[in-house]
C-alpha cells in the first residue's frame, strides 16, 4: 500500500462524509438565519426558540435524504472493496 492510495482513500472518505452530512448542515444554516432575523427585527431573545426548529428541519432533512445518503456510503463501501482488491496485486 502506497502513500498515494492512503491519501486518496482518505480524501475518498472525507468526501463522502462532506456528501452526506451537507443537507442536514444547510437545512440548519437556512433555519438559524432565518429564525435570527426574526428575533432581530422582533427582538425576541428567546434560545429554544431557534433551537426546536432547527432540530426538526434536520430531522426531515434527514428523512428526505436518507435514499441519497444510502446511497453515497454505500458506494463509499464498494470503492474500499475495491481498493482491497488493488493492495492485494
Amino acid at each position: 500500500m502506497t502513500q498515494a492510495m492512503i491519501v486518496t482513500i482518505m480524501q475518498d472518505a472525507i468526501m463522502t462524509v462532506l456528501k452526506c452530512a451537507l443537507p442536514m448542515m444547510l437545512t440548519a444554516l437556512v433555519i438559524g438565519v432565518i429564525i435570527s432575523i426574526f428575533q432581530a427585527a422582533t427582538q425576541i431573545s428567546e434560545q429554544t426558540l431557534s433551537f426546536v426548529p432547527k432540530i426538526v428541519g434536520t430531522f426531515l432533512a434527514l428523512l428526505v435524504c436518507l435514499g441519497y445518503i444510502l446511497s453515497q456510503l454505500s458506494g463509499l463501501v464498494t470503492r474500499l472493496y475495491g481498493y482491497i482488491g488493488q493492495m492485494i496485486y
